[in-house]
């Protein structure tokens, strides 16, 4: 059974359990990679999370407002993909900071532990937003317009 989900709501519950979900599996994994214990790794995923959710909400908030002015408003998989690639991309640049002060490591070191990330995130945001889709439909500024959908050629719908 889809649910529909739209506006904040639909903004919040995405962005919040997308960041949940990122932190149970970043946490050991940090842990694991740099040999640090759970809760220093733990804390690092919390600050990570939290300047992607931040993210997040800027992000989708804009692609929406782009993706409601486009005359193909379906969220095909080269759509997806772009969307995923903006996101991380940004989200990779902006992180670089602080991944380097909390781990003690150089821009560089930093620069390729979140390139790291973004290879696992790229594919988990990718995933994610499609069952999250599937689970509580699309937004509206991805939905059809209703004098649009199931015609070829809307032109010919009067």
């Amino acid at each position: 059974m889809q649910r529909s989900l739209q506006g904040r709501k639909r903004k919040l519950v995405q962005a919040t359990l997308y960041e949940l979900i990122a932190i149970m599996v970043l946490s050991p994994t940090l842990s694991l990679i740099y040999a640090d214990d759970l809760a220093h790794a733990g804390a690092l995923s919390l600050m990570l999370s939290a300047s992607a959710l931040i993210w997040n909400m800027l992000y989708n908030g804009m692609f929406e407002l782009w993706e409601a002015r486009q005359a193909q408003r379906t969220r095909n998989l080269t759509r997806r993909l772009l969307h995923s690639l903006g996101f991380e991309g940004g989200l990779v640049l902006m992180l670089i900071p602080l991944v380097a002060w909390w781990l003690s490591i150089s821009w560089w070191a930093a620069l390729m532990t979140d390139l790291g990330l973004f290879v696992f995130f790229f594919f988990y945001a990718l995933v994610f937003q499609w069952v999250f889709d599937r689970v509580f439909d699309v937004p509206v500024s991805a939905q059809e317009r209703a004098c649009c959908q199931g015609h070829a050629d809307p032109e010919t719908d009067v």
